[in-house]
């Protein structure tokens, strides 16, 4: 088996082919891999079972790493939007003619090599080469035990393809699943141009404080929704049962309902949705007060302050009373991982308020967080949520994954 240096060798020697290709050819083999997931189904499902075998349904990781018929189709789809979608590369950003005559234009191009480490989420790997190729960027996967069989599948079934189409495989890579391989990615600067983590914010503080590569964060989400005292009750429920139980292992989904103290009638309405996918409510003293005898017992329970600031990644959701949308920022302020933010008001003065106010990647008025996703937003796909400010900030799609350079064009020009 070869080591780590010779995969990365591989990838570094593969970008440098693949960032020749043209937009038709990339867009073709898209399609083509699009293509294959379908005829492959099966043995993708298969080699997924095998890891789902080893997880009790309970976990928390489960539904992230189940692949289903309807999922791989979604994939297959996504991979064909990313291909719709116009090339990022070669875009003239900025240009402009020096007084002496220098001609400087500011173009987009490849990272290069891009590595993605990630947990329970087999997705990734076709979502990822998908906007890495077709940015012209190698891609170097770092997938975890949990998903090992199905993470070796989609590479092999992604490489296969390749090859068929004359593409050089190496352009995808599947490192190891242990630790060691891991700290191998993140010192690998001769190599690796950029490090995207996507999974827990356990994983993401391990590469953040271990990577000598230049790291972008995504993944961990702590998601608010802040019911103002103009919100409208049943656009709140509608909102706040979407939000939490769309798809609950999710980084954009709900953990914590803020609900002004003058709103609290309507706080059982609000939540009643919920109650049919049993989601456990951790409700402070006012709002318990108010749910009690109207909530479920057996799923609400009272909230400690752990129950704040947590990413619940299950059926289980918070809910603190606050007294204005001063308290309703000051506590998003303190808890947020600046993921995805939401307010429900028919105040238009405090929505704006809340835009201006809430430092979050992605902030929503009288909407569900569930959108916030590369596809929802006409992205193609993700690669993942930035929830950092420098370079790429939210959905991280195909122009995000490129970077630039300046191509100067002069006629003998010396400077004095």
């Amino acid at each position: 088996m070869e080591n780590c240096t010779e995969i990365f060798e591989r990838a570094r020697a593969a970008s440098r082919r693949i960032a020749l290709l043209d937009t038709a050819a990339t867009d073709h083999i898209l399609r083509a891999v699009a293509d294959a997931i379908g005829l492959h189904a099966d043995r993708l499902l298969a080699a997924n079972a095998s890891d789902l075998a080893r997880m009790t349904p309970d976990d928390p990781r489960y539904d992230r790493l189940k692949l289903t018929p309807q999922r791989l189709q979604d994939i297959a789809q996504d991979m064909r939007n990313v291909a719709s979608l116009p090339s990022p590369l070669g875009l003239t950003l900025d240009e402009t003619v020096r007084p002496n005559g220098l001609s400087i234009t500011k173009v987009s191009v490849p990272f290069g090599v891009i590595g993605i480490i990630y947990e329970a989420r087999p997705n990734v790997g076709f979502d990822c080469f998908s906007l890495c190729f077709k940015s012209g960027s190698a891609v170097i996967l770092k997938g975890g035990t949990d998903a090992l069989h199905s993470n070796t599948a989609i590479a092999a079934l992604i490489r296969t393809v390749l090859e068929t189409e004359g593409v050089d495989p190496d352009a995808v890579q599947l490192l190891p699943a242990d630790h060691a391989a891991t700290a191998e990615m993140l010192k690998a600067t001769d190599y690796i141009d950029l490090v995207i983590p996507r999974g827990s914010q356990r994983l993401i503080r391990f590469v953040r404080e271990n990577a000598k590569v230049p790291v972008i964060e995504t993944g961990a989400g702590i998601c608010h929704t802040y019911f103002d005292r103009a919100g409208d009750k049943v656009k709140g429920a509608a909102i706040v049962n979407n939000a939490k139980t769309r798809r609950v292992s999710v980084c954009n989904a709900l953990d914590c309902l803020l609900i002004h103290r003058e709103r609290l009638a309507d706080l059982p309405l609000v939540c009643s949705r919920l109650a049919d996918s049993k989601v456990i409510l951790y409700a402070d003293t006012e709002a318990y007060e108010a749910l009690r005898g109207r909530y479920p017992a057996p799923l609400l329970q009272e909230a400690t302050e752990e129950s704040f600031g947590t990413e619940f990644l299950s059926y289980k959701m918070a809910i603190r009373t606050v007294g204005s949308l001063d308290e309703a920022v000051e506590h998003i302020a303190r808890y947020s991982s600046k993921h995805s933010e939401a307010i429900v008001s028919e105040d238009k003065a405090a929505c704006e308020e809340f835009f201006k106010r809430v430092d979050a990647a992605c902030v929503y008025c009288n909407a569900s967080t569930a959108f916030t996703d590369g596809a929802q937003f006409g992205l193609g796909a993700e690669i993942g949520i930035s929830t950092q400010k420098l370079h790429a900030r939210g959905p991280m799609a195909l122009r995000e994954l490129t970077s630039y350079k300046y191509l100067v064009r002069g006629n003998g020009q010396i400077r004095s």
